[in-house]
């Protein structure tokens, strides 16, 4: 049988040779939360689903070059339509539920998409944003017919590894996300990888259960979860996101042999009293990054699995992977292992020289053998220069800074780029900076990390305001305001007012500076807790 180079064809071959077997796995309380039908879908059920998209898309003249963007959440329709539009060449543009008009604006003009399906809630306002875009694309509902294409039908050609598979958006430094173009070897490297790493990774061919709180929308449970279930056979459980409350009760009901997990889950888990029921699972192990270094050893003895540290990023894929997968796994340090034979890495200073051992540097990743990029994304769309630059000198340069031990294994230390990550999200500052001061009471405002102990940081902006006088309730309302105008995770968390913003010579933010200016009045108390406003709007 000829190897599938599509995640369509890769799907189909596994649906054929499951049938019956369960395929996705709706829990009671995912199913009330998005009102959809309880139950598990089987490979044969879900294929037959994406069939009937796939007629129905084929006749509307859906084909190579268009992109549909997909703003579902967790739904299993999410699903559905991208295998059906895979099947014909089609690329998704998945799309955070939580990004507001300016964002998804920019996004619908940027990726050119043709088409959208989103939840009936939110069809007014993605309407809206392709209007203002000046890209009146058809937005339905899942529930509706296949729209008519903006753009014109095209032949449909599934393609091959290398063709569009998904364009997925991550956050820069520049203000704007950039899109990532996935291919379709992307996604089957991907599930390869997971079915072949080994070591404590041991994913059995019959009946594996995977249950993930991560969105769709991000690579790991779209690239990773999906695809690794999809290439073993097994069953995916997808929550609409974490509940620490009913967490344990949903791995048990979903029978989960293997979870995914964000930092904050472990942290959020281990605040609740020890129970007789902490051992009542059938987990293996867990997959994810980011866990406390003091709650790591705790957390595997009490709940009796172990928690298995990787590092990626949207641009890596798969192919740039490293995972403490294997013993010793050096639990309570910031270690992920050490990178596989196929995966090369450097250690760079300031200067593009080699760090030297157990020095800080920044990470730098490739593939070994001819295709250094193998696995990884295909460019930034639109950004010939954006994509030069992270693979400079034929290495990914990834802005994360590590150090390597005497045993070769590499230790987490800090971010290069001004990127926050709150609860696993990325957030540019110049971004919110960018939102911020269009606010009529602030002149100029500077936005910053500072560490948050269940989110891993938390946004903190230092605001010089127009008139004197700012106070909380001032604050308040800067935060009010920023959850209508980003997503609620971009919005400052902590606020403080100032006379001046440290400056370089050409009035620009000192980046460097501003991290321990905001340490120091975050020590002084200057600061106003603002993140209890921080909701998701509805």
């Amino acid at each position: 049988m000829t190897a599938a180079t599509t995640v369509y064809a890769r799907f189909r071959d596994t649906a054929l040779h499951r049938g019956d077997a369960g395929f996705l796995n709706v829990l009671p309380e995912t199913a009330e939360i998005y009102g959809i039908a309880a139950g598990e879908i089987s490979y044969r059920a879900m294929l037959e689903r994406v069939e009937r998209w796939r007629a129905a898309f084929a006749s509307r003249g859906y084909g190579q070059g268009h992109r549909v963007g997909l703003l579902l959440q967790n739904r299993p329709v999410f699903i559905e339509l991208w295998f059906a539009l895979n099947a014909l060449g089609v690329s998704v543009v998945p799309i955070n539920p939580d990004l507001r008009v300016s964002e998804l604006e920019y996004i619908i003009a940027h990726s050119e998409m043709n088409a959208a399906f989103v939840l009936a809630k939110r069809r007014d306002e993605v309407e809206t944003a392709a209007r203002q875009a000046g890209r009146p694309i058809p937005v339905v509902t899942d529930g509706g017919d296949v729209p008519a294409l903006f753009g014109g039908a095209r032949p449909a050609n599934a393609g091959d590894g290398a063709s569009e598979c998904a364009l997925l958006y991550t956050s820069g430094t520049t203000g704007q996300p950039k899109g990532c173009v996935l291919t379709n070897t992307y996604f089957l490297y991907s599930g390869d990888w997971y079915r072949d790493v080994g070591g404590l990774i041991d994913l059995s061919s019959d009946g594996e259960r995977m249950i993930t709180p991560l969105p769709l929308f991000h690579m790991n449970a779209m690239a990773v979860s999906l695809m690794a279930m999809m290439s073993v056979g097994g069953s995916l459980t997808m929550l609409d996101r974490f509940h620490p409350r009913s967490w344990w009760t949903s791995v048990r009901d979903s029978r989960a042999t293997c979870l995914h997990y964000l930092g904050v889950m472990p942290s959020m888990l281990m605040s609740a009293p020890p129970s007789d029921e902490d051992r009542a699972h059938s987990v293996r192990f867990g997959f994810g990054a980011g866990v406390d270094k003091l709650l790591h050893a705790p957390f595997e003895e009490r709940f009796g699995f172990p928690l298995l540290e990787a590092w990626a990023m949207t641009e890596t894929g798969s192919g740039g992977v490293i995972a403490a997968n294997v013993e010793p796994r050096k639990v309570g340090t910031s270690c992920f292992g050490r990178p596989a034979p196929e995966v090369e890495v450097r250690i760079v200073d300031d200067g593009g020289n080699d760090a030297p051992l157990g020095m800080p540097g920044e990470l730098l990743v490739r593939r070994a053998g001819d295709d250094p990029r193998y696995g990884f994304f295909r460019e930034y769309l639109k950004n010939p220069e954006a994509t030069a630059e992270a693979w400079k000198d034929g290495w990914l340069h990834t802005g994360d800074i590590v150090s390597r031990d005497a045993d070769g294994d590499l230790h987490f230390v800090d971010r290069k780029k001004n990127v926050i990550r709150r609860s696993g999200e990325n957030i540019a500052a110049v971004e919110v900076e960018s939102v911020l001061n269009r606010h009529p009471a602030i002149r100029q405002a500077a936005v910053a990390a500072t560490p948050d102990q269940v989110r891993g940081d938390e946004v903190a902006a230092v605001i010089i305001a127009e008139q004197p006088g700012a106070d909380r309730a001032l604050a308040e309302e800067i935060v009010r305001w920023s959850l209508e105008q980003m997503a609620y995770y971009k919005a400052p968390g902590w606020i403080c007012f100032v006379e001046k913003l440290p400056l370089t010579a050409t009035e620009k933010i000192q980046r460097a500076g501003l991290k321990d200016f905001v340490a120091k009045l975050m020590r002084e108390g200057a600061f106003f807790d603002c993140r209890d406003l921080k909701r998701r709007q509805e």
